[in-house]
Parts: C-alpha cells; structure tokens; sequence
C-alpha cells in the first residue's frame, strides 16, 4: 500500500447531533484504513443555539459568536484522537452548516449561490497545533455549481463501477450518488431524510429520535397524508439540485402537522414513509430512466431505522438493499471518511468536484487550508 498520509475528518450534520471524528489513512492508492473514531455530543444550549441559526433565527452577532464556538467544538474533538495516537499529518473537517442556498438569488445585478458551514478552521488549527482544511462548497460554488453534494468524489473511490450501485445517505436530508457504467456519475438530495422523522418524534414523544423505527412500526401509514406531502415542489425538480433546513425546517413541519392524523404513531409511521417514498420516487423519476441498478447500498442514521428499511423494500421491491458495514464502512462514519479524501486532494492540489454531480462549470480544488 506504500506510503500514507493520517488525517482526522470531521463532519456534523443537518441532525446537529454530534461531531464525528475519524482518524483515516489513506494510501498512496487511495486504499484506506481507519485507526480510531470519536463523537461528541453538542451541549444542549449549543445545539439549541445552532437549531435557531439553521432555522434562520439568530443576529449576525449570534453567526460571528458561534462560527468561533463550534470551531472550539471541532478542536476540542480532534484533540481526543491527537491526544490518544499523537499528531496527525493534517485535518479535514466540514464544519457546522447553518445556511445552504443552492439556487441563484440577485442583488445589485449579481447573481449567485450561497452557502454558510461555521466552526472556522483558524480556531481549529491554532487549538490543535495541526494545519487544518475546511470551507470545501465555496469554491465549487464560485464555479458555478450548487456547493453539494460533495461525497460522491469519494463514492466513486470507495465504491467503484464493478456494479451499478446507488449509494443513499439516509442523514438529516437524503442523498444518493449514482455509480453506474452506463453513464457519468451524478447525484442529488432525494428530498427530506431524518430530519421530519427527528422532529416529530420529539414534539410527541419527547425522545430524540425513533429508536430502531420502533413507533413508526407501532403506527399505520395516512395514506392521503402522505399524498399530500409528496406534492412538496422540491421533490420534482429535476438534478442536479440540493437541499436543507432552508426548507423543511420547523415551520415547515409545524405547517405540515396542520394536517396530519390524530393518532400520534400514525404521524411518526407517514413521515418515516415519506422518506421512503420521496427516494422511491427519485429513483423512478431521475435515475431509472437512465441506467439500470443492481443494489443500493444505505449509509447514515437512517440506515438504523427497521421500519424505513421495510418501507424502502415495499417500495423498491426489485432492489438490493445492503448498508455500508457490508462494505466495510462504518455507517456512521462514511461522509467523515469522505471529507478526509476530500482534504487529502486538496493538500495534494487535485480537483475534488465533481461537476456532475454539483452542476459546477469545471472541477477545482475545494477546501481552504489554515496552516498551524
């Protein structure tokens, strides 16, 4: 495998549950291997604080104070694995994200995308004493794509073309990466993942999230419910394209519970359904019609969650469903894993993009570097 470069990536989610750390190596062949993983939790006011931001709540002086907060967070996880292994060649992390507009909006008769991830490396570099990269969507937004999604660069590493495959990220939002010999790479946000799932098991249960989709097997699926919610714009525009808390945020749900069934479980099995059925759908819409596929392989929290897996399985009857510990690869760790390749380009100075994926005009080398 020869030489290696040891890195610490880290990513936290649209969940904003945790930061997850992995220690990788990766290989002059880009084989990899990962030595150690870490999470840490965010204190409950942080996260409460970083919830009010992504739901566009929050002053420009609550940006500046946590941009520098979350980096201290980030830091202070990096430095559970440089204090167990030693120092580590360099880090790679995604940071928190608060903002993701992925379509043009003018002002002063200047079009452009936008996107917004805190937690600034300068903070991270200077507290860990390790040369730091991150703030990887900027620049394939500059380049005329939509800043996401970036992990399929490293699917198509991880996964190869020996299969046509759909690797589906199951987190706060869907994504799928189509690797397929029949024609380029792309990918896209299905739509909503966990994130609506997360929210109303925690309005009426209390609990963080459905454990194993224990309740949403408990309930029955609202059939017109569901219909309903299936009309939501996003999910029929074609790829490539991106989403977020921009959009299905609180109000978003509280305004979609407006018509929801009385039975608490009933909503909890819909919306688990929802997500089933919005990656059913793009499946059918977007990616069938170009190229066949042998399996899909999930990734993400949502790959814990029985009653989703069946629900997927009802709907995509067909299809082989697998997850990334077939693989090898630790479903909760896989986009880390992701972004330490994505940094590993960067330090090498090769594009990181995939333009078709992103809708960028050319590939470039994403990601800012902070040297410690």
């Amino acid at each position: 495998m020869g030489n290696f470069k040891t890195i610490i990536s880290m990513m936290s989610g649209t969940s904003i549950d945790s930061i997850d750390a992995c220690l990788v190596k990766i290989f002059d062949d880009l084989s990899f291997e990962v030595v150690d993983s870490y999470s840490l939790q965010y204190p409950s006011e942080i996260r409460e604080r970083l919830f009010l931001l992504a739901n566009n709540q929050g002053s420009i002086k609550d940006v500046c104070f946590m941009n520098f907060v979350v980096g201290e967070m980030f830091a202070k996880c990096a430095n559970v694995l440089i204090k167990k292994h030693g120092k580590v060649d360099f880090i790679s992390s995604h940071g928190q994200t608060i903002c993701h507009i992925p379509f043009d909006e003018e002002i002063g008769g200047i079009k452009t995308k936008s996107t917004l991830q805190i937690g600034d490396i300068s903070v991270i570099s200077q507290k860990t004493g390790v040369t730091t990269i991150g703030d990887f969507r900027t620049k394939d937004i500059a380049a005329g794509g939509q800043g996401a999604p970036l992990v399929p660069f490293a699917d198509k590493i991880l996964f190869g073309l020996d299969k046509n495959r759909l690797i589906q990220n199951i987190g706060g939002i869907s994504n799928v990466t189509v690797l397929s010999k029949d024609c380029d790479i792309f990918a896209f946000d299905n739509g909503v993942g966990n994130m609506l799932i997360d929210y109303f098991v925690n309005k009426l249960f209390g609990l963080p999230f459905d454990k194993d989709g224990e309740i949403a097997a408990s309930g029955n699926i609202d059939e017109l419910w569901l219909d309903s919610l299936l009309n939501e714009p996003y999910y029929a525009i074609f790829p490539p394209k991106t989403t977020g808390r921009e959009l299905f945020n609180n109000e978003y749900a509280e305004k979609i519970f407006l018509s929801a069934p009385n039975k608490k479980e009933d909503v909890i099995s819909t919306i688990t359904a929802l997500t089933a059925r919005v990656i059913a759908d793009s499946y059918k819409n977007f990616i069938f019609p170009k190229t066949s596929i042998d399996e899909v392989v999930l990734g993400g929290g949502g790959a814990y969650n029985k009653a989703l897996i069946s629900y997927l399985q009802k709907y995509l009857p067909q299809l082989t469903i697998k997850t990334h510990s077939d693989f090898g690869i630790p479903d909760k760790l896989k986009e880390a894993i992701a972004f330490a390749y994505l940094g590993y380009f960067t330090m090498e100075n090769k594009p990181n993009n995939v333009p078709s994926c992103t809708g960028a005009n050319t590939p470039v080398v994403m990601g800012k570097i902070s040297i410690a």
